[in-house]
């Protein structure tokens, strides 16, 4: 998998390209906890290119969100792929995060 971060106005994109699983649950992890800062961050991950997430990946997500509310900082996930947004829907991942059906459409509403 590869992660690459960018800076779009006052949002950090972090986009990614391949499958979530056990190899690579700890990268993706480490990478969305570096991008979030107390009070100032406004996070978007771009699943476009997903086509896999496990549950260590689901994991990462999990603790990055509970970072981004213990730092007062906006968390979203954009662009879940069919594939992907099943998997969220199964293990009802869908009411625990914000996510925005394209990128636009996530930097207007974290840019407020």
């Amino acid at each position: 998998m590869q992660i690459g971060v960018q800076q779009v106005g006052a949002v950090t994109v972090v986009e990614l390209d391949g499958r979530i699983d056990s190899t690579t649950a700890k990268s993706f992890g480490d990478s969305l906890l570096g991008v979030l800062k107390p009070g100032q961050a406004r996070v978007i991950v771009d699943f476009k290119n997903i086509l896999y997430i496990s549950s260590a990946g689901f994991r990462a997500l999990l603790l990055a969100g509970r970072m981004a509310e213990e730092t007062e900082s906006k968390f979203a996930l954009c662009n879940l792929t069919a594939e992907v947004n099943r998997l969220f829907d199964l293990g009802a991942f869908t009411d625990l995060f914000v996510i925005y059906s394209s990128r636009d459409e996530g930097l207007t509403k974290l840019s407020a």
